[in-house]
């Protein structure tokens, strides 16, 4: 990969996520009482589904480590890339909780303190989630997640109408979700607004980095017994050893 290539790919990855996290997390900060569960899940699915269009032939919009960590385990990116992937991704999300948060603080009376878009169970969560609970959610929606992103993407890069199920798919997985944690299902996603938030939320952060990337490896295992790459060949050995070919 070129310097250029490299300068691209790491541009892409560091301005999607953090217009993910400056324009969805704030749809949960700034309107929620507006606009309820639904219209902030249907924020991060358009805003991914706009990234996916944005950045998919470019970097193919992962602005998710767990995304990353599924396609390396792939064999879709080498470890250099993956590393310049997540640091990316882990600066564009406090750059745009950065930027969430000064625009919040310019509204009177918005609470930020130990809120401000994380996610959290316990007392944390809407619905008491416990912490095991909170895990197995945040491991299998994400792993469902990233599974549609190695479904839809061609080596890394997101082609034609790749971007629509990526984006439904996130809807989906925060309109079950947010009640249950928030709906991370993306450790940047959950940092960046930790870090601004502090108190529970940073002491919690461990579980959105921790299970969003063990789903993100569990999506790619999945993702090797229904799409083995060597497709055709699976085909062929299936056949009764001297039938015709």
């Amino acid at each position: 990969m070129s310097t250029e290539t490299e300068l691209q790919t790491t541009a892409a990855e560091f301005l999607g996520t953090l217009v993910l996290v400056f324009f969805a997390v704030g749809a949960t900060v700034l309107a929620g009482e507006y606009i309820g569960t639904l219209g902030i899940a249907l924020t991060f699915g358009f805003t991914l589904l706009a990234l996916a269009y944005v950045f998919g032939p470019i970097s193919g919009a992962h602005v998710n480590p767990a995304v990353t960590l599924g396609m390396l385990a792939a064999k879709r990116l080498d470890m250099p890339t993956a590393v310049k992937y997540w640091i990316a991704q882990v600066a564009g999300a406090i750059a745009g909780a950065a930027l969430l948060f000064l625009l919040a603080k310019q509204v009177p009376g918005l609470k930020t303190s130990e809120s401000f878009g994380s996610n959290g169970f316990g007392d944390r969560s809407a619905v008491q989630i416990n912490l095991g609970g909170a895990f197995l959610a945040e491991l299998l929606m994400t792993a469902f997640l990233v599974y549609v992103y190695l479904c839809m993407t061609h080596r890394v890069t997101i082609a034609g109408f790749g971007g629509l199920p990526i984006g439904l798919t996130l809807a989906v997985v925060n309109l079950m979700g947010i009640p249950l944690t928030g709906a991370s299902v993306n450790p940047a996603r959950s940092l960046g607004p930790a870090i601004f938030a502090g108190g529970a939320a940073l002491t919690q952060f461990w579980l959105f980095l921790v299970a969003p990337l063990v789903g993100g490896l569990l999506a790619a295992a999945v993702h090797r017994v229904t799409h083995p790459p060597a497709g055709a060949d699976l085909h062929r050995n299936l056949q009764p050893s001297g039938s015709p070919r």
